[in-house]
């Protein structure tokens, strides 16, 4: 095999040392675009809610997504006790809103800025999402410092308009078609 060495290549880090890996990896997915969701549940664990880019759909039958959850986030234990979530897909105007579930603000903050609904689950959803995915978590698996969830879609609901929102080089940008 005849292999060109890429000239746009500026550094190449070993992986060696865990702390130069883990800030080297850091960097680099922030070069990765990633939707931005507002992931939320509610049930006898409570209500909360976190912003996620670390999200995916695994397959269409039956129809199932795949969330990562810091099990040091102080919202891990209701939505993993819960057993729900809803998977709110973001869109441009929610930047602030993202800012809200992705810091330190308390819950009720939190949801108090916007207007809730529920589906199925009883998992807040976000009444302005460009997409909601009212999930049950049906598996969990062990990824380092996140657990893995795999969670059915029980109930979709979604609007036609509207741009999403992506987070790219550590900063919020509009994604998809202008209106």
């Amino acid at each position: 095999m005849n292999m060109k060495t890429s000239v746009a290549i500026e550094k190449a880090v070993p992986v060696a040392d865990p702390d130069i890996a883990r800030t080297e990896f850091r960097n680099a997915m922030a070069r990765m675009a990633a939707a931005v969701n507002i992931v939320t549940t509610n049930g006898p664990a409570g209500i909360a809610g976190f912003a996620a880019t670390a999200v995916c759909s695994v397959t269409d039958n039956p129809p199932t997504l795949l969330v990562c959850l810091n099990r040091g986030a102080s919202v891990h234990p209701a939505v993993t006790q819960n057993g729900v979530l809803c998977v709110n897909v973001l869109s441009e105007a929610h930047q602030d809103l993202s800012r809200l579930f992705g810091g330190k603000t308390p819950v009720a903050e939190r949801f108090a800025g916007a207007s809730w609904s529920e589906l199925s689950t009883g998992a807040p959803v976000l009444e302005d999402a460009l997409v909601s995915f009212d999930c049950r978590i049906v598996r969990q698996a062990d990824g380092g410092t996140h657990d893995i969830l795999l969670c059915e879609v029980d109930a979709i609901r979604q609007r036609d308009e509207g741009q999403g929102l992506i987070y790219f080089d550590r900063a919020y940008h509009p994604a998809g078609k202008a209106e």
